[in-house]
């Protein structure tokens, strides 16, 4: 079971618009990850800035540097993404299904 400080660490790497975008990017490329170079192209963030962006991610536990050759690849870490999904959805709805027409809640994506 998570800690509610390791909740609050990850939570509050998510609350910054830059890291949530790196985040973001990182689980729509899956486990292979993506390299530095190509992740400050894509976003349009400076090197110095992105760096410390990934330090932070990587601090939370969110994200799992591997280096290949001369390249440093990040990769979500989707265990630690599911488990903190796990921890804010814990007891959802008072234990009730979620679906119940009672329930205003709904865990997954929004209808649109």
């Amino acid at each position: 079971m998570m800690k509610p400080t390791t909740a609050v660490a990850r939570l509050a790497a998510l609350a910054q618009e830059s890291r949530l975008a790196v985040f973001r990017l990182l689980v729509q490329a899956g486990p292979e990850g993506v390299c530095v170079g190509a992740i400050g192209a894509r976003l349009k963030v400076a090197p110095a800035t992105l760096s410390f962006h990934l330090k932070e991610l990587t601090h939370a536990g969110l994200i799992k540097p591997r280096q290949e050759s001369r390249f440093v690849y990040y990769a979500p870490d989707f265990k630690a993404m599911n488990d903190l999904l796990s921890y804010l959805t814990e007891n959802c709805c008072g234990g009730r299904s979620c679906e119940a027409e009672s329930t205003i809640c709904t865990v997954g994506p929004a209808d649109t």
